[in-house]
């Protein structure tokens, strides 16, 4: 049966992502071996049962944070707004606090220059979202809560900044909500700063290079999508390749059909490898989750599906990312303990592969051949590829 992703020994990273991953363990093991030895206090230790801290879990919160050249043409990080970047932009026009805010000019009678971003929630939690808004009739509200919330919403802010605040329960199976600011039909322009959804974090992600199961089963695993060859995709084809695709936004909205295709075999999937490609170990944590956040936004516009996996870019990834990673909703952050990309054949354990390897690939020129290579791998050791997201749960 299936088995709950888990992590393996960080020996199975690969050579390029060690360098960047052994001083955060080593820096990780000391801290426990404090711990272990008493050099930390108990009262210091966080209680057993202690609730998780209030956070902020609002994405670019306050309108700070640029955007890639990666992302969506004038996208604000972080918020899809309605009429795009012909109605929304970041300013630098007295914000309210810090150097920038969001500006909205409705194009139209009948637009409300709406922004919107998903959070990720807990079932049956209760939390409170507040903005800071200038303008005429300006509304602040969630949707997708266990019952419907009344916005907030100021009749005019007379030119200064006015606080919006609401609470809202999700609902009993809720993993997100629709956060919402958005004006009023011929109203004019308004503006937004410093907006939060406040409530307790999520745990963070599980990372792992591989899925434990005494299936006899592999996971080939296919990252970036720049190279898009018809003879890769008529191997998988051929073959009914159960493929997770880790595809960027960019290269996967250029030829979403493409990636349809590939991902047809059952078992298959989309899952989220970031916006730009980024080292996000250099990032903080606000930075890994726009990241994150508008990775999956962007997967699940184009293809109708919200990915459940995270794919950090080189193998780079630190405490943060597993917090960011959850903050977008995303429970499973996964590297692979072997790397058939570019003709090579590297297995970061002893012996050939093993059931539950998680096999890494690209779509490069060379994956027509580096797809063969791997299948005559997993067939030597006895071993079939199945479909990694029917393994997690």
């Amino acid at each position: 049966m299936p088995s709950r992703l888990s992590s393996r020994s960080a020996s199975r990273l690969s050579s390029r992502s060690a360098s960047r991953a052994l001083p955060r363990l080593s820096a990780l093991a000391a801290s426990a071996a404090l711990l272990l030895s008493g050099a930390v206090s108990p009262a210091a230790a966080e209680p057993a049962n202690a609730p998780a801290p209030t956070v902020n879990l609002a994405t670019n919160p306050g309108f700070e944070i640029p955007a890639s050249s990666l992302a969506d043409w004038g996208s604000v990080p972080g918020w899809r707004c309605s009429g795009g970047p012909a109605e929304a932009a970041v300013t630098t026009t007295a914000p309210h606090s810090g150097g920038s805010a969001l500006a909205v000019t409705p194009a139209s009678d009948e637009s409300t220059g709406e922004c919107v971003q998903t959070v990720a929630v807990q079932p049956n939690t209760t939390y409170t979202a507040s903005a800071w808004v200038r303008g005429k009739f300006v509304f602040l509200g969630a949707t997708g809560t266990a019952r419907p919330t009344p916005p907030a919403w100021t009749e005019n802010t007379n030119g200064g900044w006015q606080k919006l605040t609401t609470r809202f329960t999700s609902g009993p199976t809720a993993g997100t909500v629709r956060l919402s600011v958005h004006g009023w039909y011929q109203q004019g322009p308004f503006a937004v700063d410093d907006v939060r959804v406040d409530g307790p974090a999520p745990a963070p992600a599980t990372a792992a290079g591989s899925v434990p199961t005494s299936d006899k089963v592999v996971f080939f695993t296919v990252d970036d999508g720049w190279q898009r060859t018809p003879e890769a995709e008529r191997f998988i084809t051929d073959h009914k390749l159960p493929i997770t695709a880790f595809p960027l936004p960019m290269p996967a909205a250029a030829d979403p059909g493409f990636f349809q295709r590939v991902t047809a075999a059952p078992g298959s999937s989309i899952q989220n490898h970031s916006v730009s490609h980024a080292d996000l170990s250099k990032l903080p944590l606000a930075e890994q989750q726009v990241e994150i956040c508008d990775a999956r936004d962007s997967l699940t516009r184009i293809f109708g599906t919200a990915p459940a996996v995270f794919r950090p870019p080189y193998f780079a990834w630190n405490a943060d990312t597993l917090q960011a990673a959850a903050n977008c909703g995303l429970r499973n952050v996964l590297t692979a303990d072997a790397d058939f990309s570019w003709g090579a054949s590297n297995i970061w354990h002893e012996g050939t592969l093993s059931p539950g390897d998680v096999v890494l690939l690209h779509w490069t020129d060379t994956l027509a051949t580096d797809l063969p290579r791997a299948l005559a791998a997993a067939e030597a050791a006895g071993l079939k590829p199945a479909g990694l997201a029917s393994y997690l749960r």
